[in-house]
């Protein structure tokens, strides 16, 4: 019986205890021992401190009996304002040198997370949560920092030392040594280079004469999220959930490469009005979008946010790859927090599944060529550029442009919010020389 979890276990192991179902029933399901599921959700479980709907993060005993004003105690250095603020409506507990924090029972007993408790919206105490995905991400780190280093003593290393060092400074390459001396070395010739990379011996790769000229290998991509994160987000559920919501507004999501390691744009078309917002990134990430949607969030606020935004399709690049990031506002857990949209994938190989953005993508790259390197660009010429393609009229919007139809739909006040800005016809530029005025 495997003791390591795949990402889709811990999907399930989350969609279990969120409905409250004990530990041994959770391990039939999963197929481990109830100990080892225990011991998983002790390990990766993450503390959030959030409080509940008109009352911030407070876990002191005595906060409901308490009449000490919160500004006597913290100051400046407290979140909230006002003369009338008790702590027990403060989270500053570290400044009162009366706090006594109170643990919640559930925390220290059987489950051990408050994924299914009934009165979390009710409660101001530190909570633990089993989130899948951040549990995975530990797991991995943990295991990546277990297999680092190496496994010797230093009279090994002092042993080796020298057979190596003395024939390597008379010329000898590293295959001739072990050729020569394999029944003295014990151990593999690529082990002992990678001593040599370690400065482990006192030879090093300036003494090799040939590995001096070899090219640095390419660095190994970084952990991704798990593809398993897309469960529930392909196109088949998109298209489920057209179905039943027909009349919700599609919104389309992609990124515009410059130059290879150079900056970027990501772009976002609203297909009912054809009108594309286009931000410069420094670097094609997960997480240059979720600043991205952050910003938009806190411009716009919540209900306007998720009113425009219902939900995105986009593709599976890498800078895509946190969906939850995405979907849900600040530090909310799936199930608990607040869902700001959602987001769903188009299948591998398949772009005309959000043909949309694609075919306006022919107009950014009437401003900015392919092959054309975005660093020299600043958002103020991005969003110079997305005015006069939103300024220019489209037959399919009955000769209208994306900028005036969007303005039917949402207002005026939301374009001035996303920066938009009109360009009369006359003025409209679609070339390169636009951006070098």
């Amino acid at each position: 019986m495997a003791k390591f979890f795949t990402y889709e276990e811990r999907l399930m192991l989350q969609k279990l205890l969120k409905e409250g179902m004990p530990f041994k029933k959770i391990a039939a399901q999963i197929h481990k021992d109830p100990a080892t599921i225990s011991r998983e959700v002790r390990k990766y479980a993450i503390e959030i401190a959030t409080g509940k709907p008109g009352y911030s993060f407070n876990a002191c005993k005595n906060r409901m009996s308490c009449r000490i004003k919160a500004p006597l105690l913290c100051g400046k250095d407290c979140t909230r304002t006002g003369s009338y603020n008790y702590c027990r409506l403060c989270p500053c507990n570290e400044h009162c040198p009366d706090f006594v924090e109170e643990v919640c029972a559930v925390r220290v007993h059987v489950p051990y997370v408050c994924n299914a408790c009934p009165t979390i919206d009710k409660c101001t105490l530190l909570k633990t949560f089993y989130d899948a995905e951040k549990a995975h991400l530990k797991s991995h780190q943990v295991i990546c920092e277990s297999r680092k280093g190496l496994s010797t003593s230093e009279e090994e290393i002092a042993r080796l030392n020298r057979i190596n060092t003395p024939l390597v400074k008379q010329g000898h390459s590293i295959h001739e040594i072990y050729i020569t001396h394999r029944d003295d070395l014990m151990c593999s010739e690529k082990t002992i280079y990678n001593y040599i990379d370690d400065c482990l011996l006192e030879v090093w790769n300036i003494d090799l004469p040939r590995k001096v000229r070899f090219r640095a290998r390419r660095k190994k991509p970084e952990f991704k999220v798990d593809k398993g994160c897309r469960i529930g987000r392909s196109y088949k559920e998109f298209e489920a959930f057209m179905e039943k919501n027909p009349d919700t507004a599609v919104v389309q999501m992609d990124s515009v490469i410059g130059t290879i390691g150079g900056k970027c744009l990501l772009t976002i078309h609203f297909v009912e009005s054809s009108l594309m917002l286009a931000f410069l990134r420094d670097a094609n990430t997960s997480q240059s979008v979720i600043d991205v949607f952050e910003w938009l969030d806190g411009r716009l606020g919540g209900k306007r946010f998720s009113r425009i935004f219902p939900m995105i399709v986009t593709d599976n690049g890498s800078a895509f790859s946190n969906p939850k990031k995405l979907e849900y506002r600040g530090r909310a857990i799936p199930g608990y927090g607040f869902q700001r949209t959602r987001i769903y994938y188009c299948d591998a190989g398949c772009p005309y599944q959000k043909g949309a953005i694609e075919v306006n993508h022919e107009l950014i790259r009437r401003v900015l060529p392919k092959g054309t390197s975005f660093d020299n660009l600043t958002q103020t010429d991005v969003t110079r550029m997305m005015d006069h393609i939103n300024s220019y009229k489209r037959k399919k919007l009955n000769d209208r442009s994306p900028y005036e139809t969007f303005s039917f739909h949402y207002g005026e006040e939301v374009l001035k919010l996303l920066g938009c800005s009109p360009v009369a016809t006359e003025d409209i530029l679609l070339k390169p020389s636009l951006l070098k005025k």
